[in-house]
């Protein structure tokens, strides 16, 4: 499945990320309130930055969030379709995963992105199921998530997190073709 490298919303281009990204990944990644959280450790330097984006954000369907009118990176949304992610998801699921830094928090960015990845996921790739999920005690993922319609789907205890050195609660999020449908275009 070929994943389109650019798209749009009113306020965001998402678009791949690039090496000369890495001084503002490493702006808003070397804060400890983003990485911990979401189960990724804080970026110590723009070198560190400069081999995420080579190793892990250089991978079809991982997007920079980009305001419109800037060229600067605020944070990163990526679709992870069948096993690429590790929920152990059928080729036409995907997984969204995301992050923005801290000046942005509480501005509808993120459920701006993640409602275009659905829109792209659903309409364009045909996928049935988009999933998502969130460590215990981070809010900020729970209301994204909420605020797009994903619902509670499982809890998976003691989860080891190798990136963090750390035992971890996830909760797994879902929603289906048919429930996107009925929230983008209600039946009156």
């Amino acid at each position: 499945m070929k994943i389109k490298m650019e798209l749009g919303t009113e306020r965001l281009n998402l678009r791949p990320w690039r090496i000369e990204d890495a001084p503002a990944l490493y702006k808003y990644a070397s804060d400890p309130k983003v990485g911990p959280i979401a189960g990724w450790p804080v970026h110590t330097d723009v070198e560190f930055s400069k081999q995420v984006i080579k190793d892990v954000f250089s991978t079809d369907g991982i997007y920079a969030i980009v305001p419109k009118g800037q060229e600067e990176p605020i944070g990163c949304i990526g679709l992870l379709i069948g096993e690429a992610s590790d929920f152990g998801i059928g080729p036409n699921e995907g997984e969204i995963a995301y992050w923005i830094g801290v000046p942005y928090w509480g501005q509808g960015l993120v459920p701006e992105a993640m409602r275009e990845l659905m829109r792209y996921s659903f309409n364009d790739l045909g996928l049935k199921s988009l999933w998502c999920g969130y460590f215990e005690g981070n809010e900020k993922s729970v209301r994204a998530q909420e605020k797009c319609g994903f619902k509670y789907h499982s809890t998976n205890l003691d989860k080891p997190w190798p990136l963090m050195g750390d035992i971890r609660t996830e909760i797994i999020t879902c929603i289906n073709k048919d429930e996107w449908l009925n929230q983008v275009s209600p039946s009156e």
